[in-house]
């Protein structure tokens, strides 16, 4: 028997826990998470979240900060709403429990980050995102309609019957596989992907190994628009270290007076920007990367020993027992850091709501495209963002579901063929290890049609070995990891070869310069299922 609930969440971080607590007072939830339920891209954010929490900040400066980063490609409703809700949700996040860095005053010991003209980024230490994940996730083993499913993992969404030539089916649950091995169907009147973003597509990342692009691929799979794929983020600081895997060095170092340097010293981030080390994101991944390109250097060094070292072991306590675990003292020397893969700006297209183009289907958090990033994401709104359009996709959902008859005919179980147990993993792990170095390659900080044109003819020979091992061996969570990050993959190249322009976070030397008479609008995908 099917495994049935009024709600489906598939991902733990903070945009599916935020749904799952306000769904949970309208029917039961399922939450399916491929590890443990702490373990998501969530727990890994260090810096905060931005919103408008002082009196001499107010809602017009962020909303103009966000469309300043985003390059003009952000959709101004979706810019507006996030700002004006952001206070109450966070003022909600308190009343749960989270445990956010005051001054003696008792207000929040608010920080600044690039891209932002004000402080507002509220935060707890340098592991907000751990505080934040504890919090929701205490509040949700305090639901009794709240289910939780670790070491599940979605494989594809379960449709019904469509009923006419391109009518989309309405989407009905998932195909999941269980712990033991099985694979079993999980049904609900409400969808709702929340799998975070696709970090594990490039070969180095700032994500943990769960961002595999999951909700995406599913989404696209299924016949739901996706778009402005080709906007990843690169995260300019990650932790240059052989036995460093995937650390961040927030962006709150440079918000609070860290400075990037060359190896001999000398600082360069001026000579990019007028804002120096606190430009957005996508200026300062691209400046060191020239830098590390015309130098021949391997890193670059993030320096924070002007700042004393009361400061710095106080204000960023896990990065700087991280950094004297690998033998850097950052208090007296600088930290060695190079760009990694960070945050998909891209994803399934939504409404406000966090409706999808599927009926049934919702997505929010990393997952969605809601327009709110635009073109580059500003630093510390994405935690916002999935706070933000949890609590209003619950509301959206529960209404829908009232009004919705279960389905009269369970859809079918899984057929697993004549698939058999695999003696070629080595195939799973080649081509994984593949598709992620060329895309570092080819698809990376910097582009051109000649890289993208490779790129994208190796993809697609790696589809059909993937395909064709998909459906000759027993599905393992490898196996559908490597099947949807080529998927993304394949989505990020197709959007990026579609942008004849250079904005935020895309940059082709083919096309150096920003079109705004053709470029200002959303790069659609969609595959008739």
């Amino acid at each position: 028997m099917p495994h049935r609930f009024d709600f489906l969440v598939l991902g733990s971080g903070v945009a599916g826990l935020s749904f799952a607590l306000q769904a949970a007072r309208h029917g039961t939830v399922a939450v399916l998470s491929k590890r443990e339920p702490q373990e998501s891209n969530t727990a890994y954010a260090q810096g905060g979240i931005a919103s408008v929490l002082s009196p001499t900040d107010t809602f017009a400066a962020h909303i103009q900060d966000t469309l300043e980063a985003g390059a003009d490609l952000n959709h101004l409703d979706a810019v507006e709403v996030t700002v004006r809700e952001g206070p109450e949700r966070i003022r909600e996040l308190v009343e749960l429990g989270a445990d956010f860095n005051r001054r003696a005053s008792g207000e929040f010991d608010l920080t600044r980050e690039g891209g932002h003209s004000e402080r507002r980024i509220v935060h707890a230490g340098d592991i907000t995102g751990r505080e934040v994940q504890r919090a929701l996730l205490a509040a949700c083993a305090e639901q009794p309609n709240i289910t939780f499913f670790p070491n599940t993992a979605a494989i594809d969404l379960i449709l019904e019957r469509r009923h006419g030539p391109g009518a989309p089916g309405r989407c009905l649950g998932v195909y999941a596989l269980m712990p033991s091995g099985k694979i079993e169907r999980f049904l609900g009147k409400g969808t709702v992907l929340a799998t975070g973003g696709a970090g594990k597509v490039y070969l180095y990342t700032s994500n943990p190994d769960v961002a595999t692009g999951d909700g995406v691929a599913m989404a696209y799979r299924a016949g739901a628009e996706v778009a402005n794929m080709e906007f990843y983020q690169f995260h300019p600081t990650c932790l240059f270290h052989p036995e460093a895997k995937s650390f961040l060095i927030s962006e709150a170092l440079r918000g609070e007076g860290g400075k990037l340097r060359l190896r001999g010293g000398a600082q360069f981030m001026d000579r990019y920007h007028r804002l120096g080390e606190l430009a957005p994101r996508d200026v300062v991944a691209r400046a060191i990367d020239a830098e590390l390109k015309r130098t021949g250097d391997d890193c670059v060094y993030l320096d924070m020993t002007h700042l004393g070292r009361a400061f710095v072991s106080e204000r960023f306590p896990n990065i700087y027992a991280t950094c004297k675990a690998f033998n850097i003292d950052m208090a007296v020397q600088p930290i060695p850091v190079v760009p990694a893969a960070h945050y998909m700006c891209g994803g399934v297209v939504t409404d406000l709501n966090g409706r999808t183009t599927l009926p049934g289907l919702f997505a929010i958090g990393e997952v969605a495209h809601t327009g709110l990033h635009g073109a580059n994401r500003l630093a510390s709104n994405s935690l916002l963002e999935g706070l933000v359009f949890g609590h209003r996709a619950a509301a959206v959902c529960a209404e829908e579901a009232r009004a919705l008859a279960a389905p009269q005919v369970d859809p079918p179980e899984w057929d697993e063929g004549s698939a058999v147990a695999s003696d070629e993993s080595v195939v799973v792990a080649h081509n994984w290890d593949e598709i992620r170095r060329l895309m570092w390659n080819y698809v990376g900080i910097v582009r051109t049609d000649k890289r993208l044109m490779r790129a994208r003819r190796r993809l697609e020979l790696l589809r059909e070995e993937i395909r064709d091992y998909y459906w000759r061996f027993k599905v393992t969570q490898d196996v559908i990891e490597l099947r949807n990050i080529c998927e993304v993959a394949t989505l990020i190249v197709d959007c990026a070869s579609r942008r004849k322009e250079s904005r935020g976070l895309h940059f082709t030397l083919d096309y150096p310069e920003r079109d705004d008479h053709r470029g200002k609008r959303d790069t659609v995908v969609r595959r008739d299922p």
